[in-house]
């Protein structure tokens, strides 16, 4: 049978036999043009697959310094709207000031699933870590500071009175 002729009593309708049975010579008989050598074909394969894998730990690398800063910018938000909620206590500031805690908590407890992507043999995420992990923590500080402004901090000794013994009177009498 022919190279990629239809296959007709075979049972299926619609058949392509792809094997090559036929006498002619074949693309492998056929010699190399002069100058060209399959060896130097091959290391150009290598050197490009070498390429792209540099090219994608570059990639890898820069998309991960990314997500190192993002919470940078949230800061800048988080401020804001702190400072927008003012300092009284009121549900508005209450909830701003929980929602400036509860972010950094999370990021922090998910930074390997947020690095996952970006992990190879080939990049170094030790330094974007650290940085991700000091900017949640500038922004949980944050939150620490407006709960103080706020006064919901026990940082007086009055907000300890509670736990103190009674005082024991010691009465003197003279006689």
């Amino acid at each position: 049978m022919d190279k990629g002729k239809a296959v007709i009593g075979s049972g299926r309708r619609w058949a392509v036999e792809f094997t090559d049975n036929s006498s002619s010579p074949s693309s492998r008989d056929i010699p190399d043009p002069p100058g060209f050598t399959r060896g130097a074909h091959d290391q150009d394969d290598l050197s490009v697959n070498k390429q792209k894998k540099d090219a994608e730990a570059n990639w890898k690398s820069q998309k991960a310094w990314e997500v190192a800063q993002a919470p940078f910018k949230n800061l800048f938000m988080m401020g804001f709207m702190m400072w927008m909620s003012g300092s009284t206590v009121h549900l508005f500031s209450i909830g701003i000031t929980f929602s400036a805690l509860w972010q950094p908590i999370n990021a922090l407890r998910g930074v390997g699933k947020v690095f996952e992507p970006y992990k190879d043999n080939k990049v170094d995420l030790l330094l974007p870590k650290l940085v991700f992990i000091a900017l949640n923590l500038v922004g949980l500080g944050m939150g620490v500071w407006k709960l103080n402004t706020l006064g919901l901090l026990p940082t007086h000794v009055s907000d300890w009175v509670s736990s103190l013994p009674p005082a024991q009177v010691w009465s003197i009498t003279l006689m």
